[in-house]
């Protein structure tokens, strides 16, 4: 189990929960809500794998491949006057990502990560093509 702190300090949530399958892999899924209400996406929840390259089981350095199922408000403007138009949109990205987890004899854990996707269905007309993930975690392995 891991919080992401980066989001807490901007004013989202995001949890994770990862199961290890080896010593050098693992899955997880991560659930992503804001606090706050400037905050995008709506919401996202991100399955990944990944791939760990530490000597440490499912430590040390890593890359993965993510989905994300991604709900944002995309704003449409009308050609003839400043007024616009809010739609929020569900799509799904792919990706792939980077980083490296330390953890403590005691199970507790050091994560950080970052990712770069593309949505796949909705996005060519608006601002929302590439989708980003990362953060700062810290969590506690069971």
């Amino acid at each position: 189990m891991k919080l992401n702190v980066a989001f807490l300090v901007a004013g989202g949530f995001e949890g994770t929960f990862e199961r290890i399958i080896n010593e050098e892999s693992a899955f997880g899924v991560s659930l992503f809500i804001p606090i706050i209400e400037d905050i995008e996406p709506n919401f996202s929840v991100t399955p990944y794998y990944r791939y760990y390259f530490g000597k440490k089981p499912a430590a040390g350095f890593f890359a993965e491949g993510f989905g994300m199922l991604n709900s944002y408000d995309s704003y449409i403007y009308n050609d003839n006057s400043f007024n616009s138009d809010i739609e929020t949109r569900t799509d799904f990205a792919l990706g792939f990502g980077l980083g490296a987890k330390w953890i403590t004899k005691k199970g507790f854990l050091f994560e950080i990560n970052a990712g770069v996707g593309r949505n796949l269905f909705n996005s060519s007309d608006t601002d929302f093509e590439i989708v980003g993930r990362g953060g700062i975690t810290f969590g506690y392995r069971f």
